[in-house]
């Protein structure tokens, strides 16, 4: 319609892009301008976001990057490489005014990432103590600063004559007393300065940075040049007769947008101005001044696939996920990444310390009877023994022995939030006890199983460890042997909730519910226990997949089963969770 070519026309006025870009973007079912049809390829992510970058401007990249400002002369490790400096302006305002400048300088602040917008001026802060000697209004600077030389020399201009030692020793007597500073408690403070201030000026000495002055472990800021201290400058915002003398007294530094570096304040927007000149008329001192300053943005301030994104080579996915068990940090690398997985494991290490401690990979999949994978340490300690805090219960886990995943942590509050006080769980596979141990805060009784001799090991040391041994009783069996034998004895309790968390195998083992009850009586009041069991499946209807292998496995059909997608593990791969009650006619089979 004509609406519509004249959005078009309008866009492409403002927007000086590809003609094919905007188009797509209004009309995404025919591109009016392209001759011939549009690869797949270049709708990728990839290609899109290169694509962009290619055709709009230098001037419309906003933000920090690795790719902008300009390195440091000397850079001798590694962690400098990624050192970046860069030009701004800043605003020197005093210190009881920076916050209420900001708020109203909002939107032309830098307002970049994990960078503060206020930030202090080396040696520049005054002690509370000093500040009343130290006035704001010019009428008042003669008559504080008499003061002030009066009480610290005994003595001002024009006074004459120094009074004899006598006497002066003599006032000091009458001023001070044995304990302290009666009058000048302020100059007491001075000559005997608190601890924490000595062991600030060793750390000095010694060569590390005092915090909150400009600089941190991630950004450093510093001022190249002052403008704005002459009369000159402000001569045309606040008139020719502007005559004042600078702000004393402690200050920081308001950060502007990158877009106003290196520019005067004739050059800044108008609003940065009205609020300025109405700052400016009600005090009798320069309350604010320009400054150019370099933020530095160290290692520590990029985050980890920014890094990764530089080292790695063009085109090649950044690995940005992990597992996270403990202190340990598992990641799952694509072949593509093997040539660099040392190089990876590094920057992870470095970002997310002192949480991780170590970083491996899993080098092949899981294809034994106990679970464990085979891990290779890439970087940190070599120590896989970590401890889990979840759900307030603290789990000790070595992975190279036992399994464990901490993404289904989810997954297994849900599984939880399904039971009562009144229930019995069994728990057939229980590895470490995630289940097993959680449900025992909440049921009457656990009954937990696994195969893996090291599994049950752990299993019985979180128990103690979270003092539900009294409500636990654990079995080192197969799953096959355990099912019948908890289901036949006489002792066991009633039980009512059974987990089968074995998503490669656990369908398997439901033939051995059929007959669990063929020895009792027909008549006598019994509880069908609710099977909660898990599996995988590729199918194109994953649910009505694992729905036939339950059917098959317990050659029943006539029975409700409810479905829940656990999560994708893999591209066309889900996780499944199915939940029903056990079949009377299953239970009582011959």
């Amino acid at each position: 319609t004509f609406a519509t070519e004249r959005v078009k026309l309008q866009i492409m006025a403002l927007y000086p892009l590809p003609t094919t870009i905007i188009l797509n973007r209004i009309t995404p079912f025919t591109c009016r301008f392209s001759p011939k049809p549009l690869s797949s390829s270049l709708f990728s992510a990839a290609a899109v976001s290169a694509a962009i970058t290619a055709t709009l401007p230098q001037h419309l990249s906003y933000g920090p990057s690795l790719y902008k400002g300009h390195k440091t002369s000397h850079q001798n490790s590694d962690e400098e490489n990624f050192t970046r400096v860069f030009d701004i302006t800043a605003l020197r305002v005093p210190a009881e005014q920076c916050f209420s400048l900001e708020s109203k300088l909002r939107g032309h602040l830098l307002n970049w990432p994990r960078i503060r917008n206020i930030a202090r001026v080396a040696g520049d802060d005054i002690d509370d103590e000093l500040k009343e000697f130290i006035g704001n209004d010019i009428s008042t600077d003669d008559e504080t600063l008499t003061v002030l030389e009066r009480r610290i020399y005994g003595k001002v201009e024009g006074d004459g004559e120094k009074m004899c030692s006598v006497l002066y020793r003599d006032k000091l007597a009458k001023t001070f007393n044995s304990i302290g500073y009666v009058k000048f408690e302020n100059l007491a403070k001075i000559s005997r300065p608190k601890k924490k201030k000595w062991k600030r000026e060793e750390k000095e000495e010694h060569g590390s940075e005092r915090r909150g002055y400009g600089r941190s472990d991630m950004s450093m800021v510093k001022v190249v040049e002052e403008e704005g201290s002459g009369d000159e400058d402000f001569s045309g915002l606040l008139g020719d007769d502007f005559r004042r003398r600078k702000w004393s007294g402690s200050t920081r530094l308001l950060l502007l947008d990158e877009r106003y570096a290196n520019k005067g304040i004739e050059e800044m927007p108008e609003a940065i101005k009205a609020v300025l000149k109405e700052h400016n008329e009600e005090s009798t001192r320069l309350s604010f001044e320009i400054v150019r300053c370099k933020l530095t943005l160290l290692y520590n301030y990029w985050q980890m696939n920014e890094v990764l994104e530089v080292l790695l080579p063009q085109g090649m996915i950044v690995p940005s996920a992990f597992e996270t068990v403990g202190h340990i940090a598992h990641l799952n690398l694509r072949d593509e990444h093997f040539p660099y997985k040392k190089l990876i494991a590094k920057v992870v290490l470095d970002k997310n310390k002192p949480k991780i401690q170590t970083v491996v990979n899993k080098t092949d999949v899981i294809h034994n009877d106990y679970r464990t994978m085979q891990l290779e340490v890439l970087a940190g300690n070599h120590s896989l023994v970590t401890t889990v805090v979840e759900n307030g219960l603290y789990f000790d886990v070595d992975l190279a022995a036992v399994y464990w995943n901490s993404r289904l942590a989810t997954e297994r509050q849900r599984l939880l939030s399904c039971f009562t006080n009144n229930d019995v769980v069994c728990d057939v596979f229980a590895g470490v006890g995630p289940i097993a141990i959680s449900a025992a805060k909440k049921v009457k009784y656990v009954y937990a199983n696994d195969l893996n001799p090291n599994a049950v090991e752990y299993l019985e040391r979180n128990c103690v460890r979270n003092k539900l041994e009294r409500k636990i009783e654990i079995f080192n069996m197969d799953g096959r042997r355990f099912i019948d034998s908890i289901f036949a004895s006489e002792k066991t309790r009633p039980i009512t909730q059974v987990v089968m968390n074995l998503p490669n195998d656990a369908a398997e083992f439901l033939d051995s519910f059929r007959g669990i009850f063929r020895n009792k009586h027909v008549d006598k009041q019994f509880t069908l226990p609710r099977i909660h069991v898990y599996g995988f499946s590729k199918a194109q209807d994953p649910e009505f997949d694992f729905h036939e292998k339950i059917r098959i496995a317990l050659s029943e059909v006539a029975f409700e089963v409810q479905m829940h997608k656990v999560r994708l593990v893999a591209p066309g791969k889900w996780m499944l969770c199915a939940s029903f009650v056990l079949p009377e006619t299953v239970a009582f089979a011959k």
